[in-house]
């Protein structure tokens, strides 16, 4: 199927806090409640129409555990977006996302959009971070921010899609070089001569970057 643009993503964030999930319930309009231990890195793509625009999503879901977090780190590298994601039932993820956030403006393109995820709102009673801190968090940090639950799905769909909206909106405003691989962004091909989407034009029909 064509696409406009290719966006590569990253799943970001402590392990156990549902990246997995999400991934799955985004992919796949599902939820499994049992899920093994992501090993290094899985992957899942769907596509999304966005403006009216065709756009393939490209998903890499990152191992929350230390022992992988030097095979994580090469993922930073040649990601458009990032979905930083914890645990709203579980202060200690909270607390660790200056970490991870560390991490990704260290290793990836600084120009990347992150959207702060606080997952498992469908537990709000066991809730041990309030929405207005994962709000502050974002908010400090220049993320933008919505708490999902991978199991109702809510918000999961939205999650990626204002990312996604976030980037295309970034390469419109020229704040991307797509010719550069490490972006994390691909020029569809097939598209018709004229419909570059750089305002400025720099954005080539049929141009390729981060294979």
């Amino acid at each position: 199927m064509s696409y406009d643009y290719l966006f590569k993503y990253i799943i970001i964030g402590d392990t156990g806090v549902g990246k997995s999930c999400l991934l799955l319930q985004f992919t796949d309009k599902r939820f499994q409640p049992v899920h093994d231990l992501t090993i290094g890195v899985e992957f899942g793509a769907r596509m999304l129409t966005i403006d009216s625009r065709p756009i393939k999503l490209q998903i890499w879901d990152t191992a929350g555990q230390e022992s992988f977090r030097s095979i994580t780190r090469s993922y930073y590298r040649g990601a458009a977006g990032a979905l930083l994601v914890y645990d709203i039932t579980r202060r200690e993820t909270f607390n660790h996302l200056a970490s991870w956030l560390e991490d990704a403006r260290q290793h990836a393109n600084p120009n990347m959009t992150i959207t702060l995820i606080g997952n498992k709102c469908d537990l709000s009673h066991r809730r041990a971070v309030s929405k207005e801190e994962g709000e502050q968090f974002a908010k400090e940090n220049g993320l933008l921010f919505m708490e999902a639950s991978a199991k109702t799905a809510q918000n999961v769909e939205e999650a990626f899609i204002k990312t996604a909206a976030k980037i295309l909106q970034n390469i419109q405003d020229g704040v991307f070089d797509v010719s550069n691989e490490t972006c994390g962004i691909k020029v569809g091909y097939g598209r018709p001569q004229g419909q570059a989407g750089g305002r400025d034009g720099t954005v080539a029909a049929g141009g390729a970057c981060c294979s």
